[in-house]
């Protein structure tokens, strides 16, 4: 039985996106080719240039280090672990499936909805950011979650994980099919919760295979794999970035990346995830399940992996975070481009 191809939404903004789910997006032009039409808010023009060239860009100070701070002390009481007790960041809960066990593992806060993350979300300098990227203004935010990785020891020792030849790589990876004729667009984005230092791990990627793929691929075997690149390191090196607290990071999805491993002794390594696409305002099935999620405080829908706290959920902590103006429109609440509001606004 043939199966149809999945129905594409064109986002709401003037430069052509096209998603049929608010992930990858078809694009006219390759966001490491646009020639930019509207002025740079954020990014310098040696900024951008990285962010064509090698797949990334730090944005300094995208919130400040006491914002950062305070959703770091958030990590540490949503999950019930003592900062100054590295035998409680091991005790290990009843794990629902052998991903929740891998998510405790790598350390994913299983948080979505609390008003700190909002107040990274709604910031004018992180949109605008991701605004200089996509070089328009209509961008919905993803609804995502922490990482607070201690080191990676004991229960949280990656070695729990079967190792695998092919597919997905927690340390280098692409999250989009890298064989496709027509390449898919996607961005990402972490904000540093706490200063990098050698020994946390976190982000790495590999700038210099970004920058010569297309000359790369074409020198591939047919079948290769999709997702992982086994590329030689001495040749296309892996690199961390050095992050400050409340810095954020964008990257391309076609950027090989991954997360080192945690090898310090007492150390932590703590980020926000948090990006922004094309908002597909037409596509009202997404959009009503992003203000369904944020209204009720549920587990948002759009990633397998979101699993939600086993323990107590969000709904029964805290209430819906409030939005301002610019965050109702990265919600879906308000539209970019008409008054059209959902029904959710009369009970706000």
């Amino acid at each position: 039985m043939q199966t149809s191809a999945p129905y594409l939404h064109r986002a709401a903004t003037g430069r052509p996106y096209f998603s049929a789910d608010g992930e990858t997006y078809l694009a006219q032009t390759p966001l490491r080719d646009i020639d930019k039409s509207r002025p740079l808010r954020v990014l310098s023009e040696e900024d951008y240039a990285c962010w064509q060239s090698y797949g990334y860009v730090v944005v300094r100070e995208a919130i400040t280090p006491g914002e950062a701070k305070g959703l770091l002390d958030f990590a540490w009481e949503f999950q019930g672990l003592d900062p100054d007790d590295p035998e409680s960041w091991y005790r290990q809960p009843e794990f629902r499936s052998e991903l929740d066990q891998h998510l405790f593992i790598y350390g994913f806060v299983e948080a979505y909805h609390h008003q700190l993350l909002w107040d990274s979300r709604q910031s004018q300098r992180v949109y605008d950011a991701f605004a200089d990227v996509w070089d328009c203004d209509e961008l919905w935010v993803t609804l995502d979650r922490l990482n607070l990785n201690p080191p990676n020891r004991g229960t949280r020792s990656r070695s729990q994980i079967e190792a695998t030849d092919e597919g997905f790589d927690i340390e280098l990876h692409w999250d989009v099919d890298t064989t496709l004729a027509v390449l898919p667009q996607r961005v990402q984005g972490i904000i540093a919760l706490n200063d990098t230092e050698p020994d946390l791990g976190g982000f790495q990627c590999a700038p210099e295979l970004f920058r010569r793929f297309e000359e790369w691929r074409i020198a591939q075997p047919a079948g290769r794999d999709p997702i992982r690149p086994n590329t030689d390191r001495a040749e296309f090196p892996v690199v961390r970035p050095d992050l400050q607290a409340g810095d954020l990071l964008i990257f391309n999805g076609l950027l090989a990346h991954g997360v080192a491993p945690n090898r310090s002794d007492n150390g932590v390594r703590a980020v926000q995830y948090l990006s922004m696409m094309p908002a597909l305002e037409e596509h009202t099935t997404l959009r009503d399940s992003r203000v369904h999620s944020w209204r009720t405080l549920a587990t948002p829908d759009w990633n397998g992996t979101l699993l939600g706290d086993a323990r107590e959920p969000e709904a029964k902590r805290y209430g819906p975070a409030e939005l301002n103006p610019l965050g109702r429109k990265l919600l879906g609440l308000d539209s970019w481009t008409t008054e059209r509001t959902t029904t959710e606004r009369t009970d706000q």
